[in-house]
């Protein structure tokens, strides 16, 4: 049974997709697949446990919108922090700062 904090998580990995597609002009129905199947919480953990960055995340860099990453969405607000590990959140720093990002 996902928490509400879990719950409330899935809703903005679904408004990143949302804007990702309205405010950078990209279609990302891979993640919505992932979303779709495994929620958001999961998807994050398998997209920041990946050993390099996806093609989504390329997407989004190419387009200078690594604002709507899932590494993003999980650093910029202290209130996710509690569903991921340290080094979760370690490997989501390091990939942004790795491509650039400004916090």
């Amino acid at each position: 049974m996902a928490t509400d904090l879990e719950r409330q998580f899935d809703s903005a990995m679904m408004a990143i997709y949302q804007r990702a597609k309205t405010e950078a002009k990209y279609n990302a129905n891979v993640f919505l697949g992932m979303l779709s199947d495994r929620g958001g919480l999961a998807t994050a953990r398998y997209l920041i446990n990946s050993a390099s960055a996806s093609e989504g995340y390329t997407n989004l860099w190419e387009r200078n919108r690594l604002d709507l990453t899932v590494e993003a969405l999980v650093l910029e607000n202290g209130k996710w922090h509690p569903l991921f590990t340290a080094e979760e959140l370690a490997k989501a720093k390091a990939r942004l700062i790795a491509y650039n990002y400004k916090f």
